[in-house]
Protein backbone atom coordinates (compact mmCIF):
# COMPACT_ATOMS: atom_id res chain seq x y z
CA UNK A 1 0.00 0.00 0.00
CA UNK A 2 1.06 3.16 -1.19
CA UNK A 3 1.13 6.45 1.51
CA UNK A 4 1.76 6.16 4.88
CA UNK A 5 1.16 3.02 6.67
CA UNK A 6 0.71 2.04 10.53
CA UNK A 7 -0.61 -2.07 11.11
CA UNK A 8 -4.29 -0.50 10.17
CA UNK A 9 -2.22 0.27 6.76
CA UNK A 10 -3.68 3.94 5.81
CA UNK A 11 -2.88 5.80 2.45
CA UNK A 12 -2.15 9.33 3.03
CA UNK A 13 -3.24 9.92 6.34
CA UNK A 14 -1.87 12.85 8.20
CA UNK A 15 1.95 13.38 8.40
CA UNK A 16 3.01 11.63 12.15
CA UNK A 17 6.25 10.14 13.48
CA UNK A 18 5.13 6.99 14.17
CA UNK A 19 3.96 5.71 10.67
CA UNK A 20 5.47 4.65 7.98
CA UNK A 21 6.38 6.09 4.20
CA UNK A 22 5.99 3.69 1.71
CA UNK A 23 6.35 3.82 -2.05
CA UNK A 24 3.64 2.09 -4.57
CA UNK A 25 5.44 -1.12 -3.99
CA UNK A 26 5.68 -1.39 -0.23
CA UNK A 27 9.66 0.51 -0.12
CA UNK A 28 10.33 2.65 2.52
CA UNK A 29 11.84 5.75 2.48
CA UNK A 30 15.36 5.91 4.48
CA UNK A 31 18.25 7.30 2.76
CA UNK A 32 18.36 11.14 1.56
CA UNK A 33 21.36 11.81 -1.43
CA UNK A 34 21.74 15.54 -1.51
CA UNK A 35 24.10 16.56 -4.25
CA UNK A 36 25.44 19.65 -3.27
CA UNK A 37 26.76 20.88 -6.78
CA UNK A 38 27.08 19.53 -10.12
CA UNK A 39 30.74 20.47 -10.74
CA UNK A 40 33.67 17.75 -10.25
CA UNK A 41 37.27 18.16 -10.80
CA UNK A 42 37.63 15.01 -12.65
CA UNK A 43 36.14 14.02 -16.29
CA UNK A 44 35.24 10.13 -15.53
CA UNK A 45 33.94 8.37 -18.55
CA UNK A 46 31.54 6.65 -16.71
CA UNK A 47 30.10 9.68 -15.35
CA UNK A 48 31.62 13.24 -16.98
CA UNK A 49 32.70 12.30 -19.99
CA UNK A 50 35.27 15.25 -21.17
CA UNK A 51 33.96 15.20 -24.49
CA UNK A 52 30.60 16.03 -23.40
CA UNK A 53 31.33 17.69 -20.02
CA UNK A 54 33.50 20.69 -21.69
CA UNK A 55 34.79 24.31 -21.34
CA UNK A 56 31.04 25.12 -22.17
CA UNK A 57 28.87 23.10 -20.53
CA UNK A 58 26.27 24.80 -18.77
CA UNK A 59 27.16 23.82 -15.04
CA UNK A 60 23.93 25.50 -12.61
CA UNK A 61 24.75 29.30 -11.37
CA UNK A 62 25.35 29.66 -7.97
CA UNK A 63 22.15 31.22 -7.26
CA UNK A 64 20.71 27.93 -8.50
CA UNK A 65 21.75 26.00 -5.86
CA UNK A 66 20.46 25.45 -3.11
CA UNK A 67 21.55 27.23 0.26
CA UNK A 68 23.03 25.58 3.27
CA UNK A 69 20.23 26.56 5.06
CA UNK A 70 17.39 25.33 2.48
CA UNK A 71 19.28 22.15 2.44
CA UNK A 72 19.00 21.90 6.03
CA UNK A 73 15.54 22.76 5.90
CA UNK A 74 14.90 20.06 3.41
CA UNK A 75 16.88 17.63 5.33
CA UNK A 76 15.05 18.07 8.49
CA UNK A 77 11.52 17.51 6.55
CA UNK A 78 13.01 14.56 5.27
CA UNK A 79 14.25 13.34 8.85
CA UNK A 80 10.60 13.95 9.55
CA UNK A 81 9.26 11.65 7.15
CA UNK A 82 11.42 8.54 8.49
CA UNK A 83 14.89 8.99 6.56
CA UNK A 84 18.00 8.07 8.94
CA UNK A 85 20.78 8.48 6.47
CA UNK A 86 21.89 11.14 4.71
CA UNK A 87 24.78 11.22 1.96
CA UNK A 88 26.36 13.93 0.61
CA UNK A 89 27.27 13.84 -2.96
CA UNK A 90 27.80 15.74 -6.04
CA UNK A 91 29.18 16.38 -8.35
CA UNK A 92 32.50 16.71 -6.17
CA UNK A 93 30.97 17.96 -3.00
CA UNK A 94 34.27 18.90 -1.50
CA UNK A 95 33.85 21.80 -4.36
CA UNK A 96 31.10 23.44 -2.69
CA UNK A 97 33.22 26.24 -0.26
CA UNK A 98 32.89 25.85 3.40
CA UNK A 99 30.47 22.91 2.60
CA UNK A 100 32.22 22.28 6.48
CA UNK A 101 29.55 24.52 7.47
CA UNK A 102 26.48 22.51 6.15
CA UNK A 103 27.72 19.04 7.83
CA UNK A 104 27.90 21.21 10.82
CA UNK A 105 24.44 22.17 10.08
CA UNK A 106 23.60 18.92 9.26
CA UNK A 107 24.98 17.00 12.25
CA UNK A 108 22.48 18.49 14.72
CA UNK A 109 19.76 16.64 13.38
CA UNK A 110 19.16 14.18 15.86
CA UNK A 111 19.41 10.62 14.98
CA UNK A 112 20.79 10.48 11.26
CA UNK A 113 24.11 8.69 9.75
CA UNK A 114 26.22 11.53 8.25
CA UNK A 115 28.11 10.81 5.35
CA UNK A 116 29.87 11.80 2.49
CA UNK A 117 31.11 10.33 -0.67
CA UNK A 118 34.18 12.33 -2.43
CA UNK A 119 36.90 11.75 -5.56
CA UNK A 120 39.34 12.35 -2.68
CA UNK A 121 41.12 14.55 -4.76
CA UNK A 122 40.25 17.49 -1.62
CA UNK A 123 40.12 15.11 1.18
CA UNK A 124 43.68 15.74 2.48
CA UNK A 125 42.65 19.11 3.04
CA UNK A 126 39.46 18.85 4.10
CA UNK A 127 39.06 15.42 6.71
CA UNK A 128 40.09 17.66 9.60
CA UNK A 129 37.39 19.90 9.35
CA UNK A 130 34.83 17.63 8.12
CA UNK A 131 35.50 15.75 11.32
CA UNK A 132 35.47 18.15 13.34
CA UNK A 133 32.20 19.38 11.99
CA UNK A 134 30.50 16.46 12.87
CA UNK A 135 30.81 14.27 9.73
CA UNK A 136 30.85 10.24 10.78
CA UNK A 137 32.21 8.66 7.33
CA UNK A 138 33.65 9.08 3.81
CA UNK A 139 33.45 6.55 1.13
CA UNK A 140 36.11 7.43 -1.58
CA UNK A 141 36.04 6.99 -5.30
CA UNK A 142 39.04 5.05 -6.61
CA UNK A 143 38.95 3.17 -9.55
CA UNK A 144 43.02 2.13 -9.35
CA UNK A 145 46.03 2.05 -7.86
CA UNK A 146 48.23 2.41 -10.97
CA UNK A 147 48.66 6.22 -12.50
CA UNK A 148 48.24 5.45 -15.86
CA UNK A 149 44.55 3.26 -15.41
CA UNK A 150 43.81 6.05 -12.80
CA UNK A 151 44.01 8.74 -15.23
CA UNK A 152 42.60 6.83 -18.08
CA UNK A 153 39.29 6.63 -15.70
CA UNK A 154 39.46 10.45 -14.49
CA UNK A 155 40.15 12.03 -16.81
CA UNK A 156 42.63 14.44 -16.12
CA UNK A 157 45.78 12.88 -14.96
CA UNK A 158 44.86 13.19 -11.69
CA UNK A 159 47.69 11.09 -9.92
CA UNK A 160 46.74 7.87 -7.33
CA UNK A 161 49.38 9.10 -4.59
CA UNK A 162 46.97 12.26 -3.53
CA UNK A 163 43.86 9.96 -3.27
CA UNK A 164 45.67 7.71 -1.24
CA UNK A 165 46.81 10.73 0.71
CA UNK A 166 43.10 11.82 1.10
CA UNK A 167 41.74 8.25 2.64
CA UNK A 168 45.02 8.45 5.18
CA UNK A 169 43.96 11.56 6.52
CA UNK A 170 40.52 10.40 6.59
CA UNK A 171 41.49 7.52 8.65
CA UNK A 172 43.83 9.62 10.85
CA UNK A 173 41.26 11.90 12.01
CA UNK A 174 38.29 8.92 12.02
CA UNK A 175 35.97 9.51 9.79
CA UNK A 176 35.91 5.55 8.81
CA UNK A 177 34.98 2.96 8.10
CA UNK A 178 36.07 4.11 5.03
CA UNK A 179 34.41 2.91 2.06
CA UNK A 180 36.75 2.36 -1.62
CA UNK A 181 34.57 2.86 -4.61
CA UNK A 182 35.58 1.05 -7.23
CA UNK A 183 33.96 1.29 -10.81
CA UNK A 184 35.08 -1.79 -12.56
CA UNK A 185 34.80 -1.68 -16.38
CA UNK A 186 35.62 -4.19 -19.25
CA UNK A 187 39.10 -3.51 -20.81
CA UNK A 188 40.42 -0.72 -18.90
CA UNK A 189 40.68 -1.31 -15.33
CA UNK A 190 39.30 -4.86 -14.50
CA UNK A 191 43.43 -5.91 -14.33
CA UNK A 192 43.08 -3.43 -11.28
CA UNK A 193 40.75 -5.87 -9.14
CA UNK A 194 43.65 -7.92 -7.44
CA UNK A 195 46.13 -5.20 -7.22
CA UNK A 196 43.32 -3.31 -5.45
CA UNK A 197 42.14 -5.81 -3.43
CA UNK A 198 45.52 -6.99 -1.88
CA UNK A 199 46.43 -3.18 -0.99
CA UNK A 200 43.37 -2.92 0.90
CA UNK A 201 43.21 -6.48 2.52
CA UNK A 202 43.99 -6.09 6.42
CA UNK A 203 43.66 -2.10 5.88
CA UNK A 204 40.49 -1.95 7.86
CA UNK A 205 38.46 -0.09 4.76
CA UNK A 206 35.87 -1.53 2.86
CA UNK A 207 36.83 -1.97 -0.72
CA UNK A 208 33.53 -1.98 -2.78
CA UNK A 209 33.62 -2.97 -6.46
CA UNK A 210 30.50 -1.22 -8.70
CA UNK A 211 29.06 -2.80 -11.81
CA UNK A 212 29.38 -0.14 -14.71
CA UNK A 213 25.77 1.16 -15.36
CA UNK A 214 24.24 2.97 -17.63
CA UNK A 215 23.55 6.46 -15.97
CA UNK A 216 22.55 9.22 -17.66
CA UNK A 217 22.75 9.81 -21.50
CA UNK A 218 26.44 10.31 -22.22
CA UNK A 219 28.75 7.35 -21.06
CA UNK A 220 28.54 5.20 -24.10
CA UNK A 221 27.34 2.59 -21.89
CA UNK A 222 27.48 -1.22 -23.41
CA UNK A 223 26.41 -3.97 -21.33
CA UNK A 224 29.67 -6.05 -23.06
CA UNK A 225 31.54 -3.26 -21.07
CA UNK A 226 30.42 -4.61 -17.73
CA UNK A 227 32.57 -6.92 -15.26
CA UNK A 228 30.07 -9.04 -14.17
CA UNK A 229 29.80 -9.23 -9.82
CA UNK A 230 30.03 -13.34 -10.25
CA UNK A 231 33.41 -12.79 -12.03
CA UNK A 232 34.91 -9.89 -9.71
CA UNK A 233 34.30 -12.37 -6.52
CA UNK A 234 35.39 -15.17 -8.54
CA UNK A 235 38.46 -13.44 -9.56
CA UNK A 236 39.45 -12.10 -5.72
CA UNK A 237 38.27 -15.64 -4.30
CA UNK A 238 40.71 -17.52 -6.09
CA UNK A 239 43.83 -15.76 -4.38
CA UNK A 240 41.50 -14.40 -1.35
CA UNK A 241 39.01 -16.46 -0.39
CA UNK A 242 35.91 -15.42 0.70
CA UNK A 243 32.50 -15.99 2.33
CA UNK A 244 29.32 -13.70 1.94
CA UNK A 245 28.08 -11.84 5.16
CA UNK A 246 24.71 -10.72 6.02
CA UNK A 247 23.69 -6.96 5.28
CA UNK A 248 23.94 -4.73 7.72
CA UNK A 249 20.68 -3.17 7.41
CA UNK A 250 17.57 -3.89 5.05
CA UNK A 251 18.14 -2.50 1.55
CA UNK A 252 21.52 -2.46 1.72
CA UNK A 253 22.95 -1.60 -1.92
CA UNK A 254 26.24 -3.59 -1.84
CA UNK A 255 26.31 -7.65 -1.20
CA UNK A 256 28.88 -7.92 1.73
CA UNK A 257 31.89 -10.93 1.59
CA UNK A 258 34.35 -11.23 4.36
CA UNK A 259 37.92 -12.57 3.95
CA UNK A 260 38.53 -16.11 5.71
CA UNK A 261 41.35 -14.82 6.76
CA UNK A 262 40.46 -12.17 8.96
CA UNK A 263 41.25 -9.76 6.47
CA UNK A 264 38.13 -7.64 6.45
CA UNK A 265 35.15 -7.22 3.78
CA UNK A 266 34.35 -6.12 0.81
CA UNK A 267 31.22 -5.37 -0.73
CA UNK A 268 29.37 -5.99 -4.48
CA UNK A 269 27.14 -3.16 -6.00
CA UNK A 270 26.05 -5.05 -9.10
CA UNK A 271 23.05 -3.13 -10.47
CA UNK A 272 23.30 -4.57 -13.61
CA UNK A 273 23.59 -8.20 -13.12
CA UNK A 274 21.42 -8.51 -9.60
CA UNK A 275 19.22 -6.14 -9.62
CA UNK A 276 18.36 -4.71 -6.30
CA UNK A 277 14.97 -2.62 -7.22
CA UNK A 278 13.12 -4.48 -4.55
CA UNK A 279 15.26 -2.93 -1.87
CA UNK A 280 15.74 0.71 -3.05
CA UNK A 281 14.72 3.34 0.05
CA UNK A 282 17.11 5.88 -1.60
CA UNK A 283 16.08 9.40 -2.87
CA UNK A 284 17.99 11.79 -4.26
CA UNK A 285 18.07 15.41 -4.31
CA UNK A 286 19.60 17.85 -6.84
CA UNK A 287 21.88 21.00 -6.53
CA UNK A 288 19.05 22.61 -7.24
CA UNK A 289 16.54 20.87 -5.49
CA UNK A 290 14.84 18.69 -7.59
CA UNK A 291 13.95 15.24 -5.46
CA UNK A 292 14.45 12.47 -8.01
CA UNK A 293 12.79 8.79 -6.86
CA UNK A 294 15.85 6.65 -9.02
CA UNK A 295 19.15 7.18 -10.47
CA UNK A 296 17.67 6.82 -13.80
CA UNK A 297 14.88 8.51 -13.61
CA UNK A 298 14.28 11.11 -16.12
CA UNK A 299 12.47 13.88 -14.70
CA UNK A 300 12.20 15.07 -10.94
CA UNK A 301 9.69 17.05 -8.47
CA UNK A 302 11.09 20.71 -7.65
CA UNK A 303 11.05 21.39 -4.21
CA UNK A 304 13.28 24.28 -4.71
CA UNK A 305 10.78 26.29 -6.46
CA UNK A 306 8.23 25.03 -3.03
CA UNK A 307 10.89 26.76 -0.89
CA UNK A 308 11.17 29.79 -2.76
CA UNK A 309 7.92 30.56 -3.54
CA UNK A 310 7.11 29.98 0.83
CA UNK A 311 5.76 26.84 1.10
CA UNK A 312 5.15 25.66 4.33
CA UNK A 313 7.13 22.79 5.83
CA UNK A 314 3.80 21.02 6.23
CA UNK A 315 2.97 21.72 2.13
CA UNK A 316 6.71 20.00 1.75
CA UNK A 317 5.97 17.20 3.38
CA UNK A 318 2.84 16.79 1.68
CA UNK A 319 4.54 17.36 -1.49
CA UNK A 320 7.19 14.56 -1.01
CA UNK A 321 4.61 12.34 0.27
CA UNK A 322 2.50 12.33 -2.94
CA UNK A 323 6.05 11.81 -4.75
CA UNK A 324 6.90 8.89 -2.47
CA UNK A 325 3.91 6.96 -2.64
CA UNK A 326 3.21 7.14 -6.30
CA UNK A 327 7.03 5.73 -6.61
CA UNK A 328 6.87 3.01 -8.68
CA UNK A 329 10.80 2.72 -10.34
CA UNK A 330 12.89 -0.10 -11.16
CA UNK A 331 14.67 0.36 -13.85
CA UNK A 332 17.66 -2.09 -13.10
CA UNK A 333 14.78 -4.96 -12.93
CA UNK A 334 13.18 -4.19 -16.13
CA UNK A 335 16.74 -2.64 -18.35
CA UNK A 336 16.59 -4.25 -22.12
CA UNK A 337 18.23 -2.93 -25.25
CA UNK A 338 14.62 -0.94 -25.18
CA UNK A 339 15.41 0.75 -21.80
CA UNK A 340 19.01 1.72 -21.85
CA UNK A 341 18.63 4.70 -24.51
CA UNK A 342 15.51 6.30 -22.93
CA UNK A 343 15.87 9.99 -21.50
CA UNK A 344 17.95 10.09 -17.83
CA UNK A 345 19.49 12.28 -15.76
CA UNK A 346 22.97 12.67 -15.96
CA UNK A 347 24.88 10.99 -12.23
CA UNK A 348 26.92 13.90 -11.77
CA UNK A 349 23.68 16.04 -11.23
CA UNK A 350 21.79 13.97 -8.23
CA UNK A 351 25.15 11.67 -7.23
CA UNK A 352 25.94 8.37 -7.36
Amino acid sequence: MSGYSSKVGVACAPLESALKLLDSLGRPLHDLRVSVTDRCNFRCDYCMPREVFGRDYPFLKREQLLTFEEIERLARIFVGLGVEKIRLTGGEPLLRREVELLVEMLARITGIDLTLTTNGSLLAHKAHALKDAGLKRVSVSLDSLEDDVFAAMNGVDFPVELVLKGIEAANDVSLKPIKINMVVKRWLNESSLLPMARHFHHSGHILRFIEYMDVGNTNGWELKDVVPAAEIIETIHAELPLEPIEPNYHGEVAKRYRYLDGGGEIGLIASVTQAFCGDCTRARLSANGSLYTCLFAANGFDLGELLRNGASDREISQAIVNVWSHRDDRYSEIRSSETVGLPKVEMSFIGG
